[in-house]
C-alpha cells in the first residue's frame, strides 16, 4: 500500500506512516514502556515504532546482522529526536493558546483524499493496512496543523527581509553566475551495494577524495575517469555524460552541478548508484532576468529560508528550556 501524498500546506508532515497513535489514558500507559518524558508528556514504544514502520522495511533488508542493529538504532534515535521537537511546538502552541477546530482538520483531510484519489472507504482501508484507524490519523493531523501554526504565529512574525537583502541575492547570483542555462558534464562513479556498510562508505569517499586531488594539482580530468571511474558506460570516454539543461538533471544535483564554474570539480556526490564525482568541462550561459522579473520570486526564497533558520533557532531555545529525558535503550 503506498503512502498517502501529504498536504502542502502541512509542511510535507502529513503521509501514511508518520501518523502515530493517540496517547491514551488508563492501564494501556502504565504496561507501555515510556522512551522519552518532554516536560509533563511523554512519548510511548508503540508511537516511536509506528514512526519508524516506512524506515524499518529498508532497514531490515540490510544482511549483515550488527549493521541493520546499527542501523535501525540510528534511526530509531533520529525519529525520537524529531518527536521530541514536535512535542516541544505543540506544548508551545498550547500555552500560546493557538489552536485547530474541526473544520480545519477535516479541510486537510479532505486535500490528502483528493491528493490520493481515495473516498472515505479508500482511505480507511488505506489507514487500516497499516495499523492506523481513522481517529488515530486525525489526532495526529490535528497536532501537526497546530505546529504549522505555531510556527506561522510565534516565529514568522519574527523575520524581516528587507529590500535590500533581495537585492544583495540578486547580485550574488549575478556573481556566481547562476544563469548558466545549460552544462557539459563528466562524471567519475565510485560504486556502492543498496545498502553500504560504513567502511565500504568510508572507502568509497577516499577514493573520491584522491581522485580529485589528482585532477586539482594538474591531471586531466578525463584521463583519471579512464583509470578509476567504476561506471563501464562511460569510462571509455573519460567519464563524459554531455550536456544538460536546467531541469533535466536530478533536482539535488542540479543544485551543486549550477553551482559549478567552467574546470570545476566537485564531489563526492551521493547517487542511486554511489559516489559521483563531477566535472564542467563547458558552459552555456543564460542571460539573468531583471532585478524586477525576479524581486518577489527571490523575496519568497529569502524568506522560506530565513523561516527555516528561525525556526531551528527557536526549537533549540525550546529544548534548552524543557525537561527532556530520553530513555530508549
Amino acid at each position: 500500500m503506498k503512502r498517502l501524498v501529504p498536504v502542502v500546506c502541512v509542511l510535507a508532515l502529513v503521509r501514511l506512516g508518520s501518523a502515530a497513535p493517540s496517547k491514551n489514558t488508563g492501564d494501556r500507559e502504565s504496561l507501555e514502556r515510556v522512551v522519552a518524558v518532554v516536560n509533563d508528556a511523554i512519548i510511548l514504544q508503540s508511537e516511536l515504532d509506528a514512526r519508524l514502520v516506512p524506515l524499518r522495511a529498508e532497514a531490515e533488508q540490510i544482511q549483515d546482522p550488527a549493521e541493520r542493529k546499527r542501523r535501525m538504532a540510528k534511526l530509531a534515535s533520529q525519529v525520537l529526536d524529531e518527536m521530541v521537537n514536535e512535542e516541544l511546538i505543540v506544548q508551545a502552541a498550547n500555552e500560546a493558546k493557538i489552536e485547530v477546530d474541526s473544520s480545519e482538520v477535516q479541510a486537510a483531510l479532505d486535500e490528502i483524499k483528493q491528493n490520493n484519489n481515495l473516498d472515505d472507504a479508500g482511505l480507511q482501508q488505506a489507514l487500516a493496512a497499516q495499523g492506523y484507524t481513522l481517529a488515530n490519523y486525525k489526532s495526529d493531523l490535528r497536532r501537526q496543523l497546530i505546529r504549522l501554526r505555531a510556527v506561522n504565529q510565534l516565529v514568522a512574525p519574527k523575520v524581516n527581509i528587507t529590500e535590500e537583502d533581495v537585492r544583495a541575492r540578486y547580485d550574488q547570483l549575478q556573481r556566481r553566475s547562476e544563469a548558466v542555462s545549460a552544462v557539459r558534464l563528466s562524471h567519475i562513479l565510485f560504486k556502492l551495494s543498496q545498502h553500504p556498510t560504513e567502511q565500504e562508505l568510508a572507502d568509497a569517499k577516499e577514493k573520491a577524495a584522491k581522485a580529485i586531488a589528482r585532477v586539482k594539482a594538474g591531471e586531466d580530468f578525463a584521463k583519471v575517469a579512464g583509470e578509476v571511474s567504476e561506471d563501464d558506460s562511460t569510462k571509455a570516454s573519460g567519464g563524459e555524460l554531455g550536456w544538460f539543461e536546467r531541469g533535466s538533471i536530478n533536482p539535488d544535483w542540479e543544485q551543486i552541478v549550477f553551482s559549478m564554474q567552467k574546470g570545476d570539480v566537485r564531489g563526492p556526490v551521493t547517487g542511486p548508484q554511489g559516489l559521483h564525482v563531477f566535472y564542467v568541462s563547458d558552459t552555456k550561459q543564460s542571460e539573468l532576468k531583471s532585478f524586477a522579473d525576479m524581486k518577489e520570486q527571490l523575496m519568497r526564497e529569502l524568506r522560506r529560508r530565513e523561516l527555516d533558520k528561525a525556526t531551528q533557532t527557536w526549537i533549540e531555545e525550546l529544548r534548552k528550556k524543557a525537561y527532556i529525558d530520553i530513555k530508549l535503550q
